[in-house]
C-alpha cells in the first residue's frame, strides 16, 4: 500500500478558540471548506469528542472522491486533536493549535495509507500529482476558514514525504 505523511501549516490572524471551534464543528466543513462535500456523524463521543466518529467525503482538484471514517482518540480543549482514520485511507490525523503575536497556528499532520487499488496502480507516477491535490485541498480549508472568520490568512505551507 501507498504511504503518505503530510503536514500542512495554516497561520490565521483570528483568536485561537474560534479557529479551534471551527474545526471542531466538522459537520459545519462542508459549507466553509470547498474539497469538503460531506460529513455525516456515526458515533457521539464523550463531552471532549473523544470516541466521536463522522464520515468524510472530500473531492479535490483532481476529479476523484475519497471517502474515510475518523475517530476521534485523544483531544487536548485549544491544543489537540487525533484521530484514527479507516476506509479508502487509513492511518492518523492530528491538529494541532496554538496561539502566537496574534496569530493561530494550525498544523495538520496527515499519516495515511491508500486502500483503492486504482490509486495503489498508479501511485507511483502520479504521487507528485496526489500531493498537489492534497495541498489544494488543504488550501482551500484554509481560505475557507479565514473567510468563514472574517480573518487574514497569513500563510499556507504543506511539507511531504
Amino acid at each position: 500500500m501507498t504511504e503518505f505523511q503530510f503536514v500542512t501549516e495554516w497561520r490565521i490572524s483570528a483568536p485561537l478558540a474560534e479557529v479551534c471551534d471551527a474545526i471542531t464543528h466538522c459537520l459545519d466543513w462542508p459549507t466553509w471548506w470547498r474539497g469538503c462535500k460531506k460529513v455525516e456523524k456515526l458515533v457521539i463521543g464523550d463531552a471532549n469528542g473523544v470516541g466521536s466518529m463522522h464520515r468524510f467525503i472530500w473531492r479535490g482538484r483532481i476529479p476523484y472522491r475519497l471517502t474515510f471514517d475518523m475517530l476521534i482518540t485523544h483531544v487536548v480543549p485549544f491544543a489537540l486533536i487525533e484521530g484514527q482514520v479507516s476506509g479508502e485511507v487509513m492511518g492518523i490525523g492530528r491538529w494541532n493549535f496554538f496561539h502566537e503575536n496574534g496569530v493561530t497556528v494550525v498544523c495538520y499532520e496527515w499519516q495515511v495509507r491508500i486502500n483503492k487499488l486504482w490509486m495503489n496502480l498508479i501511485a507511483p507516477l502520479a504521487r507528485p500529482l496526489f500531493r498537489w491535490n492534497h495541498h489544494q485541498v488543504m488550501r482551500q480549508g484554509a481560505e475557507g476558514l479565514a473567510r468563514l472568520l472574517s480573518a487574514r490568512l497569513e500563510s499556507v505551507h504543506t511539507s511531504t514525504n
